[in-house]
Order: structure tokens, then sequence, then C-alpha cells
């Protein structure tokens, strides 16, 4: 019995010790598993920027955010960040297999053939000897590292590099701009500030609001469809302080693969491109008269007949063949009103304010693309007259934006910025008086509720603005059959906050406009369009109209015509 009682705890004993040894052994295993991982983790996230991986120990690319500095809309949207990647290189004279290396990175990147990818390998110095190091192929994915890694061929490598991405991809392409594959600006903002993104850490906090640019693309994108129109242009402009909420130039590209983009889709046709505007510019001689004193709202002038001068004939595409008040000549956009208006101020007079409200000048807006007004050599009596109602002078669109917003903004020229600003360090150049700023914004209003601007017309927001359409000049010589039409819409009127300019190119008419291609039927609803619906994203509530805050404003013919603002 005693002997039977002692092999029965000899047994539990031998087996408490097996126990003990499975667990110690368990916990060695996972301890020795756990170092594993974290050596791997720490070769995969903390190795040097600039470390060289070889065949026997690459990694998966790992998405660490590096050097270039970040750009952000105004409300804290990215619009442009940068992300490690690994670029694929070799070493020929390490490969001892060409044709298999070579079939087997065609069969990892599409985009590259066996052939190119021979000739690559094979590259030679002068000296006929073997390159020791050829690109293979830049920016590659996670995947295709990895089945790179798994070739196991010696000669092939993988460096760090900085790639710039850009999540809203067309949406902001020709404020933005693109950079070339070794991150270095080539357009836009990453060209113009690219010292400061490649220098620093500190991000760019743009003016623009991505929720507007992607409202006043959509409306412009499908105008232009609508008219098969071959481009257009549109931007948003606070006219207090000159920042530019929105800028659109179509047709546009993905700055994630700029190199697939055509020369006509890279260009910023709204700060490089520029047209003649047409009734656009009777915003400026209207002002201009006024604020010297040459007419007054009573004023009137006799547009019964067209005007010949130097064998060119000066002519009303809605003529009224009667003598007109300024409001009418503004309203019906009388170009016979505009000249005579034009030669009471005299071209000395018309150039020097034209030069003020910088219309002679390149823009001060922070891109690399901006083009050159153009404009008479020679500015006589007859470059006066037809520059009154927009021919003869070609400028562009943001150039048209920032003069017109110093007219009714009080007066004051404020540079274009694509920058956030700080509003109360902002200094501006007067061009005119508050009275003659707040004739010209009655005159916009006239406008929309009585003239040629209708169709920009947003119920609530007091919209005020100018039609312009005009023949395009092409090589030099005006089009027969195409224009460029625009719109400029400001509001609300009783208190100006934000201007929106839209252009089409070549739009051609369609059933709906009665077949008109003019600025009323092509641009203007694009506006009203666009303030409808930014107007509430940016707190501006719907206005009571029901009190008439501007004088009534008569003809002094025969045909008498009230002209009201509500």
């Amino acid at each position: 019995m005693t002997e039977r009682i002692s092999f029965e705890s000899a047994q539990k004993k031998a087996l408490d010790i097996a126990r003990t040894r499975l667990v110690l052994g368990g916990a060695l295993m996972l301890a020795a598993f756990l170092v594993v991982i974290v050596k791997l983790v720490g070769i995969t996230a903390f190795s040097e920027s600039g470390e060289t991986f070889t065949a026997s120990a690459r990694n998966v690319v790992s998405e660490t955010k590096m050097g270039r500095a970040d750009i952000f809309d105004r409300n804290g949207y990215l619009l442009a960040t940068t992300l490690i990647t690994h670029s694929l290189f070799a070493n020929p004279s390490d490969i001892t297999n060409l044709e298999s290396t070579a079939e087997s990175l065609a069969n990892i990147f599409p985009s590259l053939s066996k052939t190119s990818i021979t000739k690559t390998l094979s590259k030679t110095h002068n000296d006929g000897k073997k390159k020791k190091f050829v690109w293979l192929k830049r920016h590659i994915t996670p995947n295709q590292a990895y089945r790179v890694n798994r070739l196991g061929v010696p000669g092939l490598d993988f460096k760090k590099q900085e790639r710039r991405i850009y999540p809203h991809s067309n949406l902001t392409a020709h404020v933005i701009g693109f950079t070339d594959t070794d991150n270095k600006g080539l357009a836009g903002l990453e060209r113009q500030f690219n010292v400061h993104l490649s220098t620093t850490k500190k991000p760019l906090h743009l003016s623009i609001d991505i929720r507007v640019q992607q409202i006043l693309k959509q409306e412009l994108s499908s105008q232009i469809n609508k008219f098969k129109a071959i481009g257009g242009t549109g931007l948003m402009l606070d006219v207090n302080s000159g920042e530019i909420l929105a800028l659109v130039s179509l047709p546009d590209f993905d700055p994630n693969a700029s190199n697939k983009a055509s020369d006509n889709e890279k260009m910023n046709r709204a700060t490089m491109e520029v047209h003649e505007l047409g009734s656009v510019f009777k915003i400026f001689n209207h002002a201009i008269a006024l604020e010297t004193g040459v007419a007054k709202m009573n004023s009137y002038y006799d547009a019964r007949k067209p005007i010949y001068i130097a064998g060119h004939k000066i002519d009303d595409y809605h003529a009224k063949y009667r003598w007109l008040t300024v409001p009418e000549v503004f309203i019906f956009s009388s170009n016979i009103g505009s000249a005579k208006m034009a030669l009471d101020i005299g071209h000395e007079t018309q150039r020097k304010f034209f030069r003020n409200l910088g219309l002679l000048r390149k823009s001060d807006v922070e891109l690399p693309e901006v083009g050159r007004p153009l404009y008479p050599k020679t500015w006589n009596k007859l470059s006066s007259m037809t520059v009154a109602f927009g021919h003869g002078i070609s400028v562009s669109s943001l150039h048209a934006a920032s003069a017109v917003a110093s007219i009714i903004n009080g007066g004051n020229l404020l540079p274009a910025t694509l920058i956030q600003s700080d509003k109360s360090q902002l200094t501006g150049e007067k061009v005119i008086s508050e009275k003659t700023s707040e004739t010209m914004r009655k005159l916009l209003r006239m406008v929309v509720k009585n003239g040629t601007g209708r169709n920009a017309e947003a119920p609530g927001y007091m919209v005020g603005g100018k039609t312009g359409t005009a023949d395009k000049v092409v090589k030099g010589i005006y089009s027969k059959t195409d224009v460029i039409s625009s719109f400029i819409g400001v509001f609300p009127m009783n208190s100006p906050r934000y201007l929106v300019l839209v252009q089409l190119d070549e739009p051609k008419g369609i059933k709906e406009s009665h077949y008109y291609r003019t600025g009323g039927w092509t641009a203007a609803p694009v506006v009203g369009q666009v303030i409808s619906k930014v107007a509430p994203l940016l707190g501006i509530p719907p206005i009571e109209t029901k009190s008439n805050s501007i004088t009534n404003v008569s003809s002094p013919s025969t045909e008498r015509q009230k002209i009201t603002m509500n």
C-alpha cells in the first residue's frame, strides 16, 4: 500500500515538472517571436530617408510624410501633400541574366516593355563599360516593390523618394500646379513657392475655398458642354480683400499625372490668356466719365445712327435708334453712346485711368502663368472710342475681375491674391471716389434687373453685373464666326462682398438661347447659379427686397422707360 502511494506521488511530481517546462519553453518562444517583430518594425518604420535597400533586405513602401510642405485651402482642406515611395534602380553590371530579368520586370510593370527594360539595362558609358546606375521605374507601388523583392535578383535596388500627391486631382490643377519627378515645382503655386515649400515645414494656406471651387467648376463645365464651347474660365473674388476663393480654367488636367496632359489642358486661361472682353469695359468707361464729371446720370447721348470714323463703323447690337441716358447706354450696352462718352473723357484721361485700374500691366497674383495685356501703342481718338466698349484692348479674366472689384468696393484697387490674407492689414490704391462707386453699383444692378444680365439673377442676393461679347481675335484678325462671351456679377449690391466672373470661349448658339451666343445667354446663367449655391455656404442670408433703396431713373426721350432697382 505504501509503495503504491509513493509511486503516485512521484508520477504527479514528474507531470508538474513537465508542465512547468512546457510553459517556460512557450514563454521563451513568444519572447523570441516578439523580438523578431520589433526588429522588423524597426527596420521598416525607422530607416533613414536616404537609405538604399539591397536585394537581401528590401522593405515594402511606408507612406510616411516627408519634406515638402503641405498646401491647404482656407478652411483647412488638404490640397497637396508628400508621401514616401520607392523608386527602382539597377546596377546593370551585377545582373547576370539580362533576358530573364527584363521579362520578369515587364510582368510586374505593364507600362514597361521587355525591349525597353533590356535597352535600359544595356546602357554603357562612352568607354563601353556598363553603367552602374540606371533608373527603371520611379514611384512604384508597395505591391510592385514586394514582387520585385521576391525575384531575388542581385543588382536591383530601391531608393526612398518623395512623391507629391494632389487629393482633389483636377479640381485645383491650375492653381496648385505640379512638380517634376524630383519634386521640384514646375507650374502654379508649386513653382511660385518652390523654395518655401521645399525648405520649410510651414504649410501654405490659400484663399481658395474648395467648396466654391467645386460648385464653380461644375456649373461652368455644364455650360461649356451645353453651348459646345472649346473652353472657359471662372473665378470668384472677395472684393474687399482681393482674395480669390475660386479659380477655374477648362479644359484642365490631373496634376498627379501631369506628363499625360496636353499644352492646351495645362494652359491657365484665367490668368495667362488675354482676350478682348467687349462690353465688360463699359464698366470702366462709365466710371471714368462719372468720376471726371464729363457725364452725370441724367446726361444723354445721341444713339440714333452709327458712327463712321477712319473707315470703321461703330454700331449697336441692341440698337434703340434714339437718345439714351447714361444709365440706358449702360443697360442697353450701347457702343455708340460709350464711344461718344469716351470722346468727352479724352484719350489721355482714359488711358491714365486704365493704367490706375491695373489694366495695362501684368497681374500681381502669385502665379508664374500671368499674361501681359495688349493695348494700342498709339492711344488716339479712334482707339479711345473702341476701347470704351472693349475692342482694341486684351486682358485676362483676372485683370478684369480685379479692376471691376475696385469700381464697386468703394474705389480701392487691391492686388488679387491666392494666399489667405489678414484683412486688418489690407491697403489699396484709391482709383475712384466712394460716390462714383455707389453710382456704378446702381448701374450694375439695373443691368440684371432691366437689361442684358437678367439671366444672372439669383433671388434674394441682389446681383449686379455686366455682359460682354467680343469677336475673337485669331492670328491678328477678327473672326466672323467665333466669340468670347463673358459676364461679371457682384453680390449683394447694397453691400458688395463677392464678384463672380464667367467666360466661355467660342460658344455656339442653341435652340434654348434662340441661337444667341452672347454673354447674357451663355455666361450670365452660370453666375446666377453659382451665387445661389455659394451664398448660403458663405453665410450670406437672403435679402428682403421690398424696400426701394435706389433712386428711379427715367429716359429724357418721349419713349420713357422707368428703371428701378429693388
